[in-house]
């Protein structure tokens, strides 16, 4: 026979409303109260009815990641934003659930029209971005990991790549290096054109360059290992051409074939 909130109640030496507050999360419980509830739960395996939840309180508590996997692979600092957003979303009550989908605007409509979501986090941002007019129209909340050219009201986290460029040339310079090359991904791909990080990184660059008085080399790099060798090669023939030459690689997917 399954387990019900009044077995739990009882175990617990509490009223079926709390035990329901828990379950549903949908008002403040003590924590010493909760703490007794939820092992009570687990002692008698109680399992909450998501399905009859999401229903009766027309909410799902979940919050889709939507990240376009295939063309942009997880990297480490990827997967420290999705570990981070699912435990964040844990600890409100909320399940997050990652969606590998394109940055294809109509395959994002189709999925939150299905009404499966209660919010949506998006990544991998470019600075013209469809996605952000299809979740603004819908209504739905979202928030963005990344940020479009013009990010007013609209609720984002992002790195400062600005800053990152201004360490790390400021690093170059200090060690005597004064002819300097920017590596940044390819832009070539749909889901990179005017991708964010690739395009401020430049600008950064060039204003740097501008500001301590080197002449900007830019190159774009295909997104694999074997294309950050072919710039190893590339480097190599800069320093041996002088030894003042340095390359910054904003492209981390090309940079482990970048290494000397």
């Amino acid at each position: 026979m399954a387990t019900t909130m009044r077995d739990v109640a009882q175990a617990a030496g509490v009223s079926i409303a709390t035990v329901s507050f828990v379950v549903n999360n949908s008002k403040r419980v003590a924590p010493e109260t909760r703490l007794r509830i939820e092992r009570a739960m687990t002692e008698l395996g109680f399992r909450r009815n998501m399905v009859g939840r999401a229903l009766a309180s027309r909410r799902t508590r979940i919050i889709a990641l939507a990240y376009p996997a295939l063309e942009h692979n997880l990297g480490a600092s990827a997967m420290e934003f999705v570990t981070s957003a699912a435990r964040t979303a844990g600890e409100a009550g909320y399940h997050l659930v990652l969606w590998p989908v394109s940055n294809d605007a109509a395959e994002l409509t189709d999925l939150v029209g299905q009404g499966l979501v209660d919010g949506v986090l998006l990544m991998e941002v470019q600075l013209e971005d469809a996605r952000v007019g299809v979740l603004t129209d819908t209504k739905i909340p979202f928030a963005l990991i990344g940020r479009t050219a013009d990010p007013t009201g609209l609720a984002f986290v992002d790195i400062d790549f600005e800053q990152t460029l201004v360490d790390g040339v400021r690093h170059l310079l200090g060690l005597g290096h004064r002819e300097l090359v920017l590596v940044t991904g390819s832009q070539a791909d749909a889901s990179f054109d005017h991708y964010g990080p690739y395009v401020r990184s430049e600008a950064a660059f060039r204003r740097l360059a501008s500001e301590h008085g080197f002449a900007p080399v830019v190159t774009q790099c295909e997104h694999s290992t074997a294309a950050g060798r072919d710039l190893a090669e590339l480097k190599g023939r800069l320093v041996a051409a002088a030894e003042r030459w340095a390359v910054a690689c904003a492209a981390d997917r090309s940079a482990p074939g970048a290494e000397p």
